[in-house]
C-alpha cells in the first residue's frame, strides 16, 4: 500500500473527522437478476489532509475514521466478489484514491488463526475490485451481522462534502449448480496483538519480521494476495518443518521503494491449491528494504490473505464469547472512529 503524503496533514487532524455516525445512513438492497447486494453509506464530509509519508500517517492516527456500521446479510447463498466506488451529492466521481480503505466484518464467525471476528474482505487504494471463480464462494445465509468502516484520506486539495461509499457484493444462489466449493478468508499477520496493534518499526537495510503459528484444521489455500507497506518487499509463508516456501507474495514498486500494490496468486484455479495440514507449524515472513538511513516508527505492516477450502467446514473453531482476545478485539471494534482510536489504539487486522 502506497501514498505520497506531507506532515501538513498534522493540522488536519482534529477538524478532519468525517460526518458524525448519526448522520450516515446505510441503504441495503438486493438486486436478485443481477445477483448482486448494494450497500450505499454517506454522506460523508472530507476535509483535505493533504499529503504526507504513509507510515506518518499510520503514526498520527489517521487511518481509522469511521465507526464500524453494521448491517444484515439479506440473501441466502455464496458471497463470491465486490466492487467499490466513491461519489458525490449529485453522483459525480470522487477519486477512489481518499479511500485509504475499507473493511468487512462478520460478527457470526471467527477467524482460523485468530479468536477474533472474521474480516471477510477489504479494498483499498492499491486494490482492484475482486470476483471469485464460480465454483467456489463463502457461505453466507440471511441475517447475517455484516459491518464495515471506512478509513478516508482527502488528498484532492479540497474539502468534498456529501461523500457515499458504494458497495456492490456479488453472490451466487443457493440452487447454483454445480454447488460451489465453501471457502473462508484466512489471515496470517507477521506482527499481530488482537485487539492492539499490528505496525512495527522498520530499520535501515534490509530486515525482516516474521511470526510462527499451528495450523488449527487441514484444508487447501486456493488464492492468496498480501499487504505492504512502502519500501516492502515481499510476505512468505513457510513450512517451519521443512523451510520450505509454501506461498509468497511480492511488492509491485517504484524505483524509490514507493509501493502501488502486491502480487496475487490463485494455486487453486488450475490446481488443488496449496495444502495447509493441522498441527504443523507455519511462519509468515515479512522483508522490507528501507534506504533512508533511519528507523521508521510504526511504518510497516505485512500479511498474506486469502481464501482457504477446509477439508471439513465443521472443524471450523466457533465463536467463545468469553474468550479474552475475542473481548479485546470486540472491544478494539467498537472504538472505531473515537479519540482511543486515533490514540492508534485499534490498529489490529484492521488493514487489507
Amino acid at each position: 500500500m502506497s501514498l505520497s503524503l506531507a506532515l501538513l496533514a498534522a493540522v488536519a487532524l482534529a477538524p478532519g473527522r468525517p460526518a458524525h455516525p448519526h448522520d450516515v445512513t446505510v441503504t441495503v438492497t438486493v438486486d436478485s437478476s443481477r445477483h448482486e447486494v448494494h450497500i450505499h453509506a454517506g454522506p460523508f464530509s472530507l476535509p483535505n489532509m493533504g499529503a504526507m509519508d504513509e507510515h506518518q500517517m499510520m503514526d498520527l492516527g489517521m487511518s481509522h475514521d469511521t465507526p464500524v456500521y453494521h448491517f444484515q446479510w439479506p440473501v441466502q447463498g455464496w458471497f463470491r466478489g465486490f466492487e467499490v466506488n466513491v461519489e458525490g451529492s449529485n453522483g459525480q466521481v470522487v477519486p477512489k484514491r481518499v479511500m485509504h480503505h475499507m473493511i468487512v466484518l462478520d460478527y457470526d464467525r471467527r477467524q482460523l488463526i485468530y479468536h477474533a471476528t472474521e474480516r471477510l474482505f477489504g479494498a483499498g487504494r492499491e486494490t482492484a475490485d475482486a470476483e471469485l471463480p464460480a465454483t467456489i464462494g463463502i457461505p453466507m445465509k440471511p441475517g447475517m451481522d455484516l459491518g464495515f468502516y471506512v478509513a478516508w484520506h482527502n488528498d484532492t486539495g479540497k474539502d468534498l462534502d456529501g461523500v457515499y461509499m458504494n458497495l456492490t457484493m456479488q453472490y451466487l444462489p443457493p440452487n447454483q449448480n454445480p454447488r460451489p466449493i465453501d471457502v473462508l478468508p484466512l489471515y496470517m499477520d507477521v506482527n499481530l496483538t488482537v485487539g492492539g496493534s499490528n505496525m512495527f518499526d522498520v530499520p535501515p537495510g534490509r530486515s525482516e519480521k516474521s511470526h510462527e503459528f499451528t495450523m488449527p484444521i487441514s484444508g487447501h489455500l486456493l488464492g492468496y494476495g498480501g499487504h505492504l507497506h512502502d519500501y516492502g518487499v515481499s510476505v512468505s509463508l513457510i513450512d517451519v518443518a521443512s523451510g520450505k516456501t509454501v506461498a509468497q507474495v511480492h511488492a509491485i514498486r517504484k524505483p524509490d521503494g514507493e509501493v502501488t500494490g502486491v502480487s496475487r496468486s490463485l494455486p487453486g484455479v488450475r490446481g488443488a491449491g496449496v495444502k495447509l495440514s493441522a498441527g504443523k507449524r507455519y511462519r509468515v515472513v515479512a522483508v522490507y528494504d528501507n534506504p533512508t538511513g533511519k528507523t521508521l516508527i510504526n511504518g510497516a505492516m505485512a500479511h498474506i490473505s486469502g481464501i482457504f477450502a477446509p477439508d471439513h467446514m465443521s472443524q471450523w473453531p466457533a465463536i467463545n464469547p468469553s474468550d479474552p482476545d475475542y473481548q479485546r478485539d470486540l472491544a478494539s471494534l467498537e472504538t472505531m472512529g473515537t479519540d482511543a482510536d486515533n490514540a492508534g489504539q485499534g490498529h489490529d487486522m484492521h488493514a487489507i
